[in-house]
């Protein structure tokens, strides 16, 4: 859970900080950024349903591996954003810019072979990475809360947006 709460984070902080130079982006918009950053996480659902239960019930070959990608954010957000009657595009927008700033984060992770996972999907391509930090580390989670406080702050003192 702690990877999820520094891709939300990261999203907060991004979105927030956009918000003080563009009127686009309002306090009201934000959490929709931050939703869109819990969107690749969502393959982890499969702890739940496995992908052979879905693929009897479907009768098709399945696997949630796509939602952690670009793809699969594209997707997930176009479905998220239809059930939105007004401002879909920036809904849509929102979820892709949150989902996007999840993946490069995941980007950034550590793998044993240094490249990232396929997360640039349908592209069959693994980028290398810098291998920055590993997800179980506590010293990201403290990172990521001290800088969004951080900003927090700042939003609430300094800039006063969305008010």
């Amino acid at each position: 859970m702690a990877e999820l709460l520094t891709h939300v984070l990261l999203a907060y902080v991004l979105l927030t900080v956009a918000s003080w130079w563009t009127d686009a982006v309002t306090d009201r918009w934000v959490p929709v950024g931050m939703a869109g950053a819990a969107i690749p996480d969502l393959l982890k659902v499969e702890r739940l349903v496995d992908e052979r239960v879905l693929e009897g019930l479907l009768g098709v070959p399945f696997s949630y591996a796509p939602i952690s990608s670009l793809g699969g954010v594209l997707v997930v957000a176009a479905g998220i954003a239809l059930c939105f009657t007004e401002h879909r595009a920036r809904v849509y927008g929102l979820l892709v810019a949150g989902g996007a700033s999840s993946l490069v984060l995941d980007g950034l992770r550590m793998y044993a072979d240094g490249h990232a996972g396929f997360w640039l999907y349908p592209l069959w391509w693994r980028p290398p990475t810098p291998n920055l930090y590993v997800t179980s580390d506590p010293r990201v989670t403290g990172v990521a809360v001290l800088v969004s406080a951080c900003v927090f702050l700042l939003d609430r003192h300094v800039f006063e947006t969305g008010r």
